[in-house]
């Protein structure tokens, strides 16, 4: 093709694309309709299931875009997209329900991009984790007056402040380095939180999540951990206070590529406020507690950030496609992000996955631990490092590895038993593999009401 035809080329593909996707605000019904639509048109690649209900007795739908999907493929890494956690910030929902049939379009098209990426990824995509709320704010619709209408779940209780507060444990546990991976619940969690964060608690626990992102609107910023300030406790909550995690600079790196990727995020100026690069760490904004962003990181594997993506909790529809087109390409990079730093199997003399394994990275102290199968994936920004896998009844294993700029690198581990304490029996797994798997693999900023995660 001529060069002078490439870029008219592409921007009748986008237009075609864009044609093909109905830009309105889906009710409850309409969302699961869309869902559907989408498996039937991929269903191959895609599988719908429910994590639990609301407390209005509303599905809590979660779809899966996979070259195997309900199946977890070894040295294959779990991403996650959230959305509508709060029910009257409904950006989110809207762009992951265009993202769900953007993947499936692809797809059929034949993209090697999103192909690439269907086969390498396995992606859980939840448009709303507050349908409950969604319909109290859509029922105002976009031109009413009631600004935090529908923001809570039906028991008018705020999802992004309901999580366990692992943060208070961590840094009431004597020391500021103290524990921050895999943080205990108490052992009364689950009569303190509601039934949406139960069922997100019980899914992320059940998925060995690598990276994920959580949408929200009434500002235009990628936000980063920690969430809550260690010095919350001697601060009013809008005062600020950076509180990085010891992963600060791939978080900040992170967050620049969903920013950069964006339309206009990285700019810094929007919404009456100004970030550098269009990203945040969230305690130097202001301190929030019992987030999910933060729960992810201290309780599981997850690296997740807050992505506000509209200055408009509830845009109008007539806004939507100009959204879909700023979020698109950031969208499909972020989950691209997945593939980097190190993974590789933990196994036993005998080939055995050893599930729990911890990971240790030398310099930074936040673990990572080994799924089921005994795979494991430590996201890396690019350097050398020394990296040690320790599990129970075994010898620890260290060794030094490089990782690159591009795909992450293979480190695998073999641990010999322990004379001294013997291992305990491991069960054979029942989890359905193949042979495929195995081979692929600056300027202040007050607090304000529009502005709150």
């Amino acid at each position: 093709m001529a060069g002078w035809l490439r870029p008219l080329a592409g921007t009748l593909f986008l237009l075609e694309v864009a044609a093909a996707v109905s830009f309105l605000h889906h009710r409850y019904e309409e969302m699961v309709r869309a869902l559907f639509r989408v498996q039937s048109e991929c269903p191959y690649v895609t599988r719908i299931y429910s994590i639990g209900r609301s407390v209005e007795g509303r599905h809590l739908y979660v779809l899966e875009f996979s070259d195997y999907p309900g199946i977890h493929e070894p040295l294959e890494p779990e991403f996650k997209y959230v959305g509508n956690m709060h029910g009257n910030e409904v950006l989110g929902r809207e762009l992951l329900l265009q993202l769900s049939e953007f993947l499936c379009e692809e797809y059929r098209r034949g993209s090697e991009r999103v192909t690439r990426l269907l086969h390498d990824t396995r992606i859980h995509i939840m448009p709303s984790m507050n349908p409950d709320g969604y319909e109290v704010a859509a029922n105002q619709g976009p031109d009413g007056i009631g600004y935090l209408t529908g923001r809570n779940n039906a028991n008018g209780v705020d999802l992004n402040r309901n999580f366990p507060d692992l943060n208070t444990f961590m840094y009431y546990s004597g020391e500021i380095s103290g524990p921050n991976h895999h943080i205990p619940l108490p052992d009364n969690w689950k009569s303190q939180v509601e039934p949406e964060t139960l069922a997100v608690i019980q899914w992320i626990g059940s998925y060995n999540f690598v990276l994920s992102a959580n949408l929200h609107g009434g500002a235009v910023v990628a936000n980063y951990p920690y969430d809550k300030s260690q010095d919350q406790r001697f601060r009013s909550h809008r005062r600020t206070a950076n509180t990085p995690t010891p992963d600060d600079k791939l978080f900040q790196k992170l967050a620049k590529t969903y920013s950069y990727a964006h339309g206009w995020m990285h700019r810094g100026w929007n919404c009456g406020d100004y970030f550098v690069d269009g990203i945040t760490n969230g305690a130097s904004w202001y301190s929030l507690s019992k987030g999910m962003q933060d729960f992810n990181y201290l309780y599981t594997n997850c690296f997740e950030i807050t992505l506000e993506l509209s200055c408009n909790k509830f845009p109008p529809k007539e806004d939507l496609e100009r959204q879909w087109m700023a979020n698109r390409e950031a969208l499909v990079a972020f989950i691209e992000e997945i593939h980097q730093g190190i993974k590789g199997m933990v196994t036993d003399e005998n080939n055995n996955g050893i599930a729990g394994a911890v990971i240790s990275v030398q310099g930074i102290s936040h673990d990572v631990t080994s799924g089921e199968m005994g795979d494991y994936f430590r996201l890396l920004l690019p350097g050398t490092y020394t990296i040690t896998a320790s599990a129970e009844g075994y010898q620890p294993q260290t060794v030094t590895a490089t990782v690159g700029p591009a795909a992450p690198s293979l480190v695998h581990f073999q641990l010999k038993q322990d004379v001294v304490k013997k291992a305990p029996e491991r069960k054979a797994s029942g989890t359905r593999t193949n042979n495929k798997t195995l081979q692929k693999k600056v300027v202040p900023r007050a607090v304000r009401r529009g502005t709150q995660r």
